[in-house]
């Protein structure tokens, strides 16, 4: 089943901190994302844009597979 992507979606990638090591890439309506407020202790959250986010889970799908929502 596919996502819905359109004008309220907003792109992310989510970087341990303490690591520097991403844990997941993806995207979500923005009213599920409260408010870009930052809620896992540790992780930040890194929003892109549709085009920034098609270019890197494109070019690291393979490396990245295990993190990339799709």
């Amino acid at each position: 089943m596919c996502r819905k992507q359109d004008g309220d979606t907003r792109y992310f990638i989510d970087i341990d901190v303490a690591s520097m090591e991403i844990v997941a890439c993806g995207f979500d309506q923005k009213q599920n994302l409260n408010g870009g407020r930052q809620t896992t202790l540790g992780v930040y959250r890194l929003f892109l844009t549709k085009g920034q986010y098609n270019k890197f889970t494109s070019a690291c799908a393979s490396e990245w597979q295990p993190v990339i929502e799709r």
